[in-house]
């Protein structure tokens, strides 16, 4: 994994710390189990203070991203809990009868005739986008209809409790938010956790380039200008280059035409208007690997 602090930046260095980490986790750069450098280790190689590591590391393990082993150090959590209760199991072999299914590239309806109480649902129609984030649902949407032709809605977890909402649906959320809507939804549906991008990754090959440049950051989701703006800077990027935009504002596009590049989301992307000159650089955040899994759910039907 890779990390970058910037010293001159507004974020606290911790924070940079926080932040690259769990969107590491959440895009799989960082896999389940796997150990994180020392904080000496951390220290060292970025001359930054042992105590800051620290800070860093401790809000992590409050948020619940990361576990202390006394005497080996600290190791990124498991995001799924091992089920321990009867219903608990069953409701995983449920879920894991089904990945098997399709699987084995059987005819729907050969094994509609085998299931039983199954037969009782409808095939599925869509996909729904369960986040309790309506701002994001949005970004998520416009990325989704590009990935896959199946229709393809949103809601609020409180959705998950209205079975008749839920017919024909084939719920969707990111990884973070993955335990509650799990929680939420009625034991026996099967919930499909998208596959988030490296940001890290996607930054790395345009890193060299935004030195030195003015860049603008535009969307409506507060969450992106705050994630975008900490990334930016700890790869370098002076925070006085640095022009955030929030598109529910008015007159957002303002100073933005000054830029060399403005990176924004999908949504913002397909539905705002940016000033002429500036590249418009969207930052999808479902992982392109997305749309082979999707394909493989919008076909059993």
């Amino acid at each position: 994994m890779r990390l970058w602090f910037s010293a001159d930046s507004e974020v606290p260095i911790y924070r940079q710390l926080v932040t690259q980490v769990v969107l590491a986790i959440l895009s799989g750069d960082l896999k389940a189990g796997e150990r994180l450098p020392s904080t000496r280790e951390l220290a060292r190689r970025f001359s930054i203070h042992p105590n800051t590591v620290s800070a860093g590391y401790r809000q992590l393990e409050r948020e619940g991203w990361t576990e202390y082993r006394h005497g080996s150090g600290v190791y990124v959590r498991p995001h799924v809990e091992a089920p321990t209760t009867p219903e608990q199991i069953l409701e995983q072999h449920i879920a894991q009868f089904f990945r098997m299914v399709r699987e084995l590239n059987l005819p729907a309806e050969m094994i509609r005739a085998r299931v039983g109480e199954w037969l009782k649902s409808p095939p599925p129609d869509h996909f729904l986008v369960v986040d309790p984030d309506a701002e994001l649902r949005q970004i998520l949407l416009a990325e989704l209809k590009k990935l896959t032709e199946f229709p393809v809605r949103d809601a609020d977890v409180e959705v998950c409790a209205d079975v008749e909402r839920l017919k024909g649906a084939i719920p969707l959320c990111r990884p973070s938010k993955t335990k509650m809507v799990r929680d939420a939804l009625p034991a026996g549906i099967e919930l499909v956790t998208l596959p988030i991008r490296s940001a890290n990754q996607w930054l790395a090959p345009w890193r060299p380039a935004l030195r030195g440049r003015l860049l603008g950051v535009a969307s409506h989701w507060p969450e992106f200008l705050d994630n975008a703006r900490t990334m930016l800077t700890a790869a370098g990027v002076e925070p006085d280059l640095l022009i955030l935009r929030s598109t529910r504002r008015p007159r957002w596009q303002r100073g933005l035409e000054q830029t060399a590049a403005i990176i924004c989301d999908v949504h913002t992307a397909a539905h705002a208007t940016f000033p002429k000159g500036p590249r418009v650089m969207p930052f999808a955040i479902v992982a392109d690997a997305a749309k082979a899994e999707l394909l493989r759910y919008s076909e059993y039907k």
